[in-house]
Parts: C-alpha cells; sequence; structure tokens
C-alpha cells in the first residue's frame, strides 16, 4: 500500500483563515486550467477527426469521479451534435460490453490510467479494432498505451491537502471534455437552431424553437374581419377569437390592420356609430415570420409593449401569438 500523506492541521473556524483556504484552492484551479490550456497540442485534432469519420455512437467511461465527470461530458457531447451515452465500466464487464459495436468510438478517463475497471473494456476494443480516446495524466499506464490517442493532462497538485480528492484532475478532465465538444461542435457546423432541436425544453430550448415550430402544423386561424365590418361584429370577431385581438384583412385576404381589446376601449371614446374594422384598426401592426425564433417574437413583444404579434407569410395573417400563453409556456416569467 503506497504512502499516504499525513492530515494537515484542522482549518481555524476564523471566516479569514476560511476565505483564504477557498480563495487558494480557487488559485490552484485557475493554475491548473493554465497549465491544461498549455498541454492541449496535435492530439485533440486527431481525437476530433477520429470520432468525426466513425459511424457510430461515441461511448464515454470513468470509474468515480471520472465517471461521474464522463456522464458530464457525455451529456455535453450528445446535446451539441455528437451523438454519445456514458456506460460504467464495472457494467460493461458484466454484459454491457455489447454496447460497444464495431462501429463506435471509446473515451475512457481515469486519471491514473490504471482503474481496474476499464482493463475490460480496453483489451475489448483492442480486440476488436474499435479506436480509444484516452483521458489521463499518465500518458504510459495502461489506459494510455491502450488509446488510439491519448489526450494527456499535466500532472499538477490535487487542491486537497492531502493530495486524496480529485479535484484540480476532475476540474481539467471536465475542461478538456467541453474543449473537445466544442471543437466538434464546430467542426460540425452545428447551429444555435441545431441546438433548440436537442433542448426543446425548458426556457433556453423553447425560445431557440421556430415561431412556426411553436404553432404546430395546423395552429388555429386567428379571428378576421373585412375592412368594411361593423364595429360590433369586430368586437365578436375578438370575444370568439380569444387572442385578444382580430386581425382586419383585405379583400385578397392580405393583412390590413388589427384591432385589438386596446384599440376597442379606446373606441368607446368616439361616436361609434357607423364604425367600420377600419376605422378603429391599428393599420401597421407589429409582425413576424413563421420562419423566425421564438427569441425574437419574445423580444418584439416585450420590447414594443404589446401582447398580441401576428404571424405573417406572403403577406397573409397566419396565426396570432399571445403573452400570456408565452407566460403559460415558461418563456417569459
Amino acid at each position: 500500500m503506497g504512502h499516504v500523506p499525513a492530515m494537515t492541521e484542522k482549518l481555524s473556524a476564523d471566516p479569514a483563515a476560511m476565505i483564504a483556504r477557498a480563495r487558494e484552492v480557487t488559485r490552484l484551479n485557475i493554475e491548473a486550467l493554465t497549465a491544461l490550456e498549455g498541454a492541449i497540442g496535435e492530439d485533440i485534432a486527431r481525437a476530433v477527426e477520429i470520432i468525426l469519420s466513425r459511424p457510430g455512437y461515441l461511448v464515454v467511461t470513468g470509474m468515480g469521479k471520472s465517471g461521474h465527470i464522463g456522464g458530464k461530458i457525455a451529456a455535453t457531447l450528445a446535446s451539441t451534435g455528437t451523438n454519445s451515452f456514458f456506460v460504467h465500466p464495472a457494467e460493461m464487464s458484466h454484459g454491457d460490453l455489447g454496447m460497444l459495436r464495431k462501429d463506435v468510438t471509446l473515451l475512457a478517463i481515469s486519471n491514473s490510467g490504471e482503474s481496474r475497471e476499464l482493463r475490460d473494456p480496453l483489451i475489448y476494443c483492442q480486440r476488436e479494432g474499435i479506436p480509444v480516446i484516452g483521458i489521463t495524466q499518465r500518458p504510459n499506464s495502461f489506459l494510455g498505451r491502450s488509446s488510439t490517442v491519448c489526450l494527456t493532462m499535466p500532472q499538477v497538485a490535487e487542491a486537497c491537502p492531502n493530495g486524496l480528492a480529485p479535484t484540480t484532475s476532475t476540474l481539467m478532465t471536465l475542461a478538456l471534455g467541453d474543449a473537445l465538444a466544442m471543437v466538434l461542435m464546430d467542426r460540425r457546423g452545428f447551429t444555435a437552431e441545431d441546438f433548440g432541436l436537442h433542448h426543446p425544453g425548458g426556457k433556453l430550448g423553447m425560445s431557440l424553437q421556430s415561431v412556426r415550430d411553436w404553432m404546430g402544423d395546423r395552429p388555429p386561424a386567428p379571428a378576421t374581419v373585412p375592412l368594411s365590418a361593423t364595429f360590433a361584429e369586430v368586437v365578436s370577431a375578438i370575444t370568439e377569437g380569444r387572442k385578444g385581438a382580430a386581425v382586419v384583412v383585405n379583400a385578397d385576404g392580405t393583412l390590413a390592420g388589427i384591432v385589438t381589446d386596446g384599440d376597442v376601449r379606446r373606441a368607446f371614446a368616439r361616436d361609434l356609430t357607423g364604425l367600420t374594422a377600419a376605422d378603429v384598426m391599428s393599420p401597421k401592426p407589429k409582425t413576424i415570420s413563421p420562419d423566425s425564433r421564438m427569441s425574437d417574437a419574445i423580444d418584439l413583444m416585450t420590447q414594443n409593449k404589446i401582447a398580441t404579434l401576428l404571424v405573417v407569410e406572403d403577406a397573409r395573417p397566419l396565426a396570432i401569438v399571445h403573452i400570456a400563453e408565452l407566460m403559460q409556456a415558461g418563456y417569459v416569467g
């Protein structure tokens, strides 16, 4: 059994001492990342080209803290265009080696490079001709020797006072995984729209959707009235449409304007006799294309302080987006 460093003295309860220690850990992490930046070289380009050349998944594996980091790396890769998932190395030895098809690539993570749970999948990959990308601090380890490409991290001290708890090493691993994912993302030309397709849930994903995606294949047609519609007919259309507005259209069905609840309230200050839609409408309403992002729609509505936004294509109204719907769906707070 190797030598284990003696425990350091118990840290003082003095807030200043605790702050100083926290800053020291942060400084050590910064120094580790700086060292990692300088250590990145051509091997990452080789790793990227191998992954891009393979038709199958990128399988990520690692034991202990490396496994936790590996799970995050796999998730980042999967959400940015590289089909990837995490498999626990111990599970591979009990049947999950079947997930390593001949068309996959294995990304194996071990700071020491000697995790015994990695031996079975590494030997399997050698036998089946599956390329291995290793992440380790020790290129001469079993993992390093078994890797097609070894992404070697610099050997720096852990922030743990006993040199035992993975701290700087796991941070470097995470940063290196992010670097790999982002280079792959750039090489694939992965766009914000692609990202939105991978993130349909949550405010971020919804804002990256197109307005067309938001509307669906068959959006409910907006309430429409002709220019000659009476005031009573306009009010009735707004009520039936349940969007707080009615679209005013020309004889050929193209957009002429919009009448909102606010326009109706303002009209009551006038003589209603003989008023038509043309008299009370706003002739230049804010509109958006169905191919625009939902984030653009939200910006238009918030910046102009409007509750309704017209979706228009080829000068014809397709739908009305109402702020209440966006709030209900979580687009806006």
